[in-house]
């Protein structure tokens, strides 16, 4: 791939719009630098959610998942892009190198899934089950590399026991005063550009409705809404190893599911409190086929809630806080 210098403009428009991307409490951990071929992107260490994720590896997943954002948008753009994973081996912070070469065309998926990052949301309301799913499975399956991700699709009847775990995440954590004091920060009023907008949250009754989901110190402000009982189909995305490069990839393979999700006219949910700590990661893992997996993260998947207000976009940090031009 002959190396090639992009237009600002179109790496500025590529960024703003990966950046739509999901990160834990939306804490938005990532910074990028763009010299003069080459993009890179590192994880911004100051901007860890320090006791729901003392290791970083949640905020690693984020990053993932605005790698693969940027590299959509850039597609979409008309450019192919070649990432170096890890450049550094004394910095592990940077997390990857990015060069551009012109493409030799644009397919309609490539604008279909770059075109979703400014729709998809998080939608922790209870879903209606997706329509055709047999259909759209194997769809989903084929979004990304099978070396990024192993993706598992929960029974239903698994729901009994991640409840257990999510309620057993909430018992262990009952007496935690800082992930209470975090919960409390990253949902209040003040955050303008970060954090979790009340509008962003379920109200009680559908909380309630949604076993699975974390539990937030306030009811949301979209209204009461229904509170059917969710009937989401609930997918893992798991790895062989839990490092970082094992957490960068599946990010990646959890943008794609959100985008295609999102493609499909389908709502999302992403699920990670029942990960982050071993009891519940013990428990999603010995729902899973093969047990030498760790699983990641968990993604709700259905139709959202009709004749409901739509929500607001969650807002997001400046462009001139996450990106640096050193040209």
């Amino acid at each position: 791939m002959t190396q090639a210098t992009v237009d600002t403009q179109v790496i500025e428009s590529a960024v703003e719009l990966a950046c739509r991307a999901p990160s834990l409490h939306n804490s938005q951990p990532w910074r990028w630098v763009v010299g003069d071929a080459v993009v890179d992107l590192f994880f911004d260490p100051h901007r860890i959610v320090a006791s729901t994720d003392s290791s970083g590896r949640q905020a690693i997943i984020s990053c993932g998942v605005v790698l693969d954002h940027f590299r959509d948008a850039m597609l979409a753009a008309g450019w192919t892009v070649n990432v170096d994973e890890f450049p550094n081996p004394n910095n592990l912070d940077h997390l990857a190198s990015i060069d551009f070469a012109a493409a030799d065309f644009v397919t309609d998926a490539q604008r279909d899934r770059a075109a979703a990052m400014a729709r998809r949301r998080t939608d922790r309301r209870p879903f209606q089950a997706p329509r055709d799913w047999a259909v759209f499975e194997p769809a989903l399956r084929s979004a990304f590399e099978p070396s990024l991700a192993i993706l598992d699709v929960l029974a239903d009847d698994a729901r009994p026991r991640l409840a257990e775990a999510s309620h057993l995440s909430e018992v262990l954590r009952r007496y935690d005063e800082p992930y209470h004091h975090e919960l409390r920060w990253w949902t209040a009023p003040a955050r303008e550009s970060e954090g979790i907008p009340e509008t962003a949250l379920p109200s009680d009754a559908q909380g309630r409705a949604v076993e699975v989901n974390r539990r937030f110190p306030a009811s949301g402000g979209v209204g009461q809404g229904s509170a059917a009982h969710d009937q989401a189909k609930i997918v893992v995305l798991s790895s062989y190893g839990d490092t970082r490069v094992d957490a960068l990839c599946c990010g990646q393979a959890l943008s794609a599911v959100l985008l295609e999700c999102t493609v499909a006219g389908l709502a999302t949910c992403t699920v990670t409190h029942l990960t982050e700590l071993q009891a519940g990661r013990d428990i999603v893992r010995a729902l899973l086929p093969n047990p030498a997996v760790v699983p990641q993260v968990l993604v709700r998947i259905g139709v959202e809630p009709g004749d409901e207000e739509a929500f607001e976009p969650t807002p997001r940090r400046p462009l001139g806080d996450v990106l640096e031009f050193r040209r």
